[in-house]
Parts: C-alpha cells; sequence; structure tokens
C-alpha cells in the first residue's frame, strides 16, 4: 500500500508557485528588452505592447558582444574541461582505495571547498609566472576541483570493481579504463560537475577585473559591467544584454538537464 505524505493537488500547486518564482525574473526581463525606450519610460511594469527586437542587435553591436562571448566560451569550456578531467583522475583512485591514505585524502580534498579565498597568494603566483593578462593565466586560475570530486567519488564507488580487474585481466592500460570506460559510465555527474563548474568561471567578474587588464581578453560578464556604466540610463538596452549573457548557461542547462538531476543525487547519496 503507497502513502503519500502530500496529496498531489497540493504537490503541484507547490511546484506550480516555485516555478513562477523562478521564472518570473526571467520573464519580466525579457519583457522589458523588448520594449521600446518611451514605452518603458511611461510603463515599467506593464506587459509589452509593441514588440521591439531591434534591442537585441543594437546591444550587441554596442556591447561588443560577440568578441566578448567568445572569450567567456573559451574561458568556460577550457577551466571546466580540466577541472572534470583533474577531478575524475583524481576521485578513481581514491575512492576505490587504490592509494594510501584514501579517506584522508578524500577529507582533504573536501576541506578544500570551505577554504577562505586565495587571491593574493594567487595573484602572487600567476605574475610571478608571466601569465598575468593572459587566456592560459585566467583560465588556470578558474581551473579547480571541489565539489565535482566529491560527487564523482561518491558515484564511482557504486561502479563494481569486478570490472576493474576484468579490464586489468584484457590488458586494458590505467588511463585508457578510466577514460573509455570509467569516464561514459559517469556521465549523469560530469554534466552535474560540469554545470557547476561553468556557472562560476562564466559568472567570475572579481577573477576577471583583478588577472585581465586588456580589453580584448574580457569575458562577457566584465563587459557587461561597463556596457552597464556606459548605458545606465538604458534599461531596455541593458535587458537585452543580460539576457544575451545569460542564454549560453541556460541553454547549456537545458541541453544538460536530464544528467544533472541524476548526477546530484547519485553522487551525493553514494559519497
Amino acid at each position: 500500500m503507497k502513502m503519500h505524505l502530500v496529496p498531489k493537488p497540493l504537490g503541484y500547486a507547490v511546484m506550480a508557485v516555485m516555478a513562477f518564482l523562478y521564472l518570473f525574473p526571467l520573464l519580466y526581463l525579457f519583457n522589458v528588452s523588448v520594449k521600446p525606450e518611451l514605452e518603458f519610460l511611461v510603463d515599467p511594469v506593464g506587459i509589452v505592447k509593441h514588440v521591439l527586437f531591434s534591442n537585441y542587435p543594437d546591444a550587441w553591436k554596442q556591447g561588443n558582444f560577440g568578441q566578448l562571448i567568445g572569450n567567456s566560451v573559451f574561458y568556460t569550456a577550457a577551466a571546466v574541461g580540466l577541472s572534470v578531467l583533474i577531478s575524475a583522475l583524481a576521485a578513481f583512485p581514491i575512492s576505490r582505495g587504490y592509494v594510501g591514505w584514501a579517506s584522508f585524502l578524500y577529507v582533504f580534498f573536501m576541506i578544500s571547498i570551505f577554504l577562505p579565498n586565495n587571491l593574493v597568494p594567487q595573484w602572487n603566483l600567476i605574475h610571478s609566472l608571466g601569465l598575468y593578462n593572459t587566456r592560459l593565466g585566467f583560465v588556470l586560475v578558474n581551473t579547480g576541483i571541489g565539489l565535482g570530486f566529491m560527487l564523482m567519488a561518491g558515484y564511482m564507488k557504486s561502479i563494481p570493481k569486478e570490472l576493474d580487474e576484468a579490464a586489468s585481466i584484457d590488458g586494458s592500460s590505467y588511463s585508457r579504463f578510466v577514460l573509455t570506460i570509467i569516464l561514459p559510465l559517469i556521465k549523469p555527474v560530469l554534466a552535474t560537475s560540469a554545470i557547476l563548474q561553468a556557472i562560476g568561471v562564466w559568472n567570475n567578474i572579481i577573477g576577471a577585473t583583478v588577472y585581465l587588464s586588456d580589453k580584448k581578453l574580457y569575458p562577457i560578464v566584465l563587459g557587461l559591467f561597463k556596457f552597464y556604466g556606459q548605458y545606465s540610463n538604458q534599461w531596455t538596452l541593458i535587458a537585452a544584454a543580460l539576457v544575451i549573457v545569460a542564454s549560453p548557461l541556460l541553454l547549456l542547462y537545458l541541453f544538460l538537464q536530464r544528467y544533472i538531476i541524476e548526477g546530484a543525487m547519485t553522487g551525493a547519496v553514494k559519497s
């Protein structure tokens, strides 16, 4: 006999309210972004009456968002790729107990999540290596492991060790086994780790301000900040710019959503 702690109508009502609370800011932002400037000044919160999509190409051109988004895509893809690969290569032997002091190392990696920001020594290191104001330097400061490592280690514990033994008997090398067998098996948690890391890299305006001074190297969030300072009185253009900046991450989430929840739940429970 199944027992429902919450009646279905009440559950649907709660989900509808939560969906509205999350979607309303995005819908309002989009509503403002397609308004003519005069209509916005007359009725800032009203539903748009005369849709004006030209705000988007105007914001794109005036903010030079093409180059800025290209920079952000490069930084995010490179940093996320490195972070996910390093996390997976570190999580596998520790989750399997193939290295000494595996439990201690696991706790050591977990502590890194709660440590304060190491901006000053990190800047000194990047500067001494000659990587200040370079694409490589900004990618490296955004590369790291933490929550992704925890989720991967927990997920890998659910994979039978017999698979390792079978691969060893078949003559598979360690790196080939991890890259061609283990990684495809943990796709959900890889997607979860990737989207969490991508959000941090894409929105890292503090790091961009500290490590980049060349406007040609600016990521989109720093370009948006400069754009806001220049067009702070044109809210329709700013709204269009915000939609442009948020769209890539929204599309990435929609593309990976079927993996994200599964990976987060399984990784957290198994760990």
